[in-house]
């Protein structure tokens, strides 16, 4: 969440050349509607904070993130578990990457790459885009987190209360907001439910809003702005609507270079198959292992 609204943050500030007022005010709306939160509402009132001298106090902040470690552990747990875990996973690594600031500057003078151009299109739809695109890849970071408890707790035998989870974070810490009440409905709706991209309510927002998020990190790579959770929760979305994913040429790598195996599609689920790929690789096949 902190990492996907900070995108935000720097969208508006680099590619609209937003002022602090300006994105002060966009942030006090956004807290009216789907949005509503309590990291909105915080990001609304920085927005707004002033110095002694009369200077934005974010301003004089310097861009190096701190962490205490629980992103961290979060993301070893999913890759413990085989749960992609992509969007805290790319928060993590956006902080560590901010604390190489010393190298960053050095890079920046360095590296080439577009620089962010003055924007010429309709702003209002623009913003309208960018809230969407928050949200939908808001929607897809809460399912991956899920989708991790729902193994874990198969994991270790825990039998949880999906939607009572969604209540009690809504009832009072730093990820309160109204989108979770919508989490419990899912599960009240269907408390078997694979993954809540698939509930009709969170299934709907996504279709609305995928245009408008494609045009936004569109604009984002193209004016050489980062937006690293946000285009992580898009890649996730697409891949998880994939009937098809090419992993059939990485089983066919993985068993050339290592005779790891893999399954054929003409052939029942959970039998193995490995090919002599060489003419000369003999019948020693690796065991297979799966997250």
């Amino acid at each position: 969440d902190i990492q996907l609204i900070c995108e935000c943050y720097q969208i508006m500030k680099d590619i609209l050349g937003m002022s602090n007022e300006e994105m002060h005010r966009t942030f006090a709306e956004w807290n009216k509607g789907d949005l509503d939160s309590y990291l909105i509402e915080i990001t609304r009132d920085i927005l707004a904070k002033k110095d002694e001298d009369g200077r934005y106090v974010l301003d004089y902040i310097l861009d190096t993130a701190g962490q205490k470690g629980t992103g961290k552990w979060t993301a070893i747990s999913a890759l413990d578990e085989g749960i992609p875990l992509t969007l805290i996973g790319e928060a993590v690594f956006a902080r560590c990457l901010s604390a190489q600031k010393d190298e960053r500057v050095a890079a920046s003078s360095v590296l080439q790459g577009p620089k962010p151009q003055k924007f010429t299109g309709d702003r209002t739809a623009f913003l309208e885009d960018l809230r969407k695109a928050l949200f939908a890849a808001k929607v897809v970071s809460y399912a991956q987190g899920y989708a991790l408890m729902r193994a874990a707790a198969k994991e270790y035998g825990w039998n949880l209360n999906y939607g009572g989870i969604a209540l009690m974070w809504r009832g009072g810490c730093i990820i309160r907001s109204v989108f979770l009440g919508k989490i419990k409905d899912a599960f009240d709706a269907n408390p078997d439910i694979a993954n809540i991209l698939l509930d009709p309510y969170f299934s709907g927002k996504l279709a609305e809003a995928q245009t408008g998020w494609r045009n936004v990190l569109c604009t984002a790579m193209q004016n050489g702005v980062p937006a690293p959770c946000m285009t992580a929760g898009l890649q996730y979305y697409d891949g998880y609507r994939s009937s098809r994913l090419p992993a059939n040429l990485l089983q066919a790598q993985r068993d050339f270079f290592g005779a790891h195996t893999y399954e054929r599609t003409d052939r029942p689920r959970g039998e193995f198959f490995h090919t002599n790929w060489t003419g000369h690789g003999g019948d020693t096949i690796s065991t297979t292992y799966n997250a």
